[in-house]
């Protein structure tokens, strides 16, 4: 069993780029390798040329639905993104995105919730990987909602596309639907057909996220099962077969055959791809230790077609994918801000940069305005530099859920401040005051993926303990994605907030 690790890598805004690299000493996969680090949910992967391209679910974070390519599914490479500003129709919760190519032009069938309305399937196009991609807008918006969408061509060649219907959204039975679709992908073009729905044991109160492959004489579908997220998660993975598009869909009795591991819990959701006459898997899975703090990331795994037709994952017994500590910097001197940055679908990012500064327009809400960076393991330290002279927002640096769950600490003036905001209230705070003309260095630190301590320093040397008791951050993931850690601004719209760099440090598990 060969070891894989991360490499150590410093990130700039300079270079606006960010590597993900996994040092492997074969590219014969034979168990769960991550591939994928930190908060990627759902990922779906697709061959165009000799290249591989990849994106992920990104839920209420912006830009929506990062665009990644590698040439071995193991080192990607982040090329922007589909969507840097909502599609006019959606709002939030920008789920499963499906990349797919089909006659020279890209197209990316996703998740959103429509305005006023329930979730939705829609589709965008390109007529490269890297886009731009236009909006098509919604396909399929099902009373209960219509997630997870996968198109497929049939024995005979016509386009149809499979999807979910959210019944467990509201109690009921999760039916899996197809429907003949036009080659523009702007309508359905015939009834919907159900090929099959949770109604075994194991699939529990949901099946979804299902992806297709053809292969000798039959379609496999891969999909999910069970609570898909969160601590409490029971997330597994099965596979059926069909000799027909339409079905009868028969489900393997040896399902499931993604289960949690020692290492990895809760896989599922994923897109199968073939690289060299092999077959792999690339789906999500928590980190045993990191959790739902680090979020759910993407791992890749060989599979093989049994000789009486069904499919066998490579043993995972013997796991030892390991973590090395990852080192990201930024220093504010390109012309925007690095992709590495997220924000808030419901908040317009306002923000410049100048002389190697981030001058971060303010917010008067409860969370202020603010960006957030993936983190990757369960213990990593964060810093900022505050230029303390500049600034007219209150400026901190913070460990972020969503708009109402964050946890900061800031400086306006001579007021040093830690804040605890869940559910939208003030449920700690404590002040300090601390004398500095010109800058303050803040710096948080998070063991556990949850316990924060805060430090900070006039000068960058000799750091001092803000809070002696660590602050327990358990509530800050949102069900369904992980912490950032970031940057806010707070006060009246017309403040900014000046920060001269930003370092993420992660600790190796």
């Amino acid at each position: 069993m060969t070891q894989f690790s991360y490499l150590k890598t410093q990130v700039s805004a300079k270079s606006l780029i960010f590597f993900f690299l996994i040092v492997i000493f074969s590219l014969n996969i034979k168990a769960q390798q991550l591939v994928l680090p930190g908060d990627n949910p759902d990922p779906s992967v697709v061959k165009i040329g000799d290249t591989y391209w990849a994106s992920a679910t990104t839920s209420n974070w912006l830009p929506a639905y990062p665009l990644l390519k590698s040439k071995d599914l193991v080192n990607w490479k982040m090329e922007g993104s589909i969507f840097n500003k909502l599609p006019e129709w959606a709002d939030y919760y920008f789920w499963a995105p499906e990349v797919t190519y089909d006659k020279g032009r890209v197209y990316v069938y996703y998740t959103a919730h429509k305005k006023n309305g329930n979730l939705c399937v829609a589709v965008a196009s390109a007529d490269k990987p890297e886009g731009p991609y236009r909006d098509h807008g919604p396909l399929i918006c099902q009373e209960v909602g219509s997630i997870d969408a996968f198109p497929m061509r049939d024995e005979n060649g016509k386009l149809h596309i499979i999807w979910k219907e959210d019944g467990n959204s509201v109690g009921k039975p999760t039916p899996i639907w197809i429907s003949e679709m036009n080659e523009e992908r702007t309508a359905l073009i015939s009834e919907k057909k159900e090929l099959f729905r949770n109604e075994q044991p194991w699939e529990a109160n949901l099946v979804e996220g299902v992806s297709m492959i053809k292969h000798g004489d039959y379609f496999y579908a891969f999909y999910a099962a069970a609570g898909c997220c969160g601590p409490g998660c029971t997330y597994v993975s099965g596979v059926a077969r069909s000799k027909s598009l339409f079905g009868p869909w028969e489900k393997y009795d040896k399902n499931p055959l993604l289960v949690s591991t020692e290492k990895w819990k809760c896989p599922g959701h994923g897109t199968p791809v073939e690289m060299g006459g092999k077959f792999y898997f690339l789906y999500h899975a928590y980190d045993a230790k990191s959790g739902a703090f680090a979020g759910r990331q993407g791992l890749l795994q060989e599979f093989v077609f049994t000789s009486d037709g069904w499919i066998q994952f490579m043993d995972t017994a013997s796991d030892k994918s390991a973590i090395v500590p990852l080192s990201i910097s930024d220093e504010f001197k390109g012309r925007s801000l690095s992709e590495l940055w997220q924000w808030s679908v419901f908040q317009n990012l306002d923000y410049k940069l100048t002389k190697g500064n981030l001058e971060l327009s303010a917010l008067p809400v409860v969370s202020g305005s603010y960006i957030g960076q993936k983190t990757y393991t369960a213990d990593y330290t964060a810093d900022a530099v505050v230029s303390v002279a500049r600034s007219t927002a209150e400026s901190g640096i913070a460990a972020i859920g969503d708009d109402n769950n964050i946890v900061t600490m800031s400086v306006a003036g001579d007021t040093l401040r830690v804040s605890v905001i869940k559910r939208g209230n003030a449920a700690f705070m404590m002040e300090k005051t601390v004398k500095t003309k010109d800058k303050l260095h803040l710096r948080m630190q998070v063991k556990n993926g949850k316990d924060i301590t805060f430090l900070y320093s006039t000068t960058g040397k000799d750091f001092k303990v803000f809070n002696d008791e660590s602050i327990d951050a358990t509530f800050l993931p949102p069900w369904d994605r992980a912490i950032r850690a970031g940057l806010t601004s707070k006060g009246d719209a017309y403040k900014t907030a000046v920060f001269e760099s930003f370092s993420l440090k992660s600790i190796g598990e």
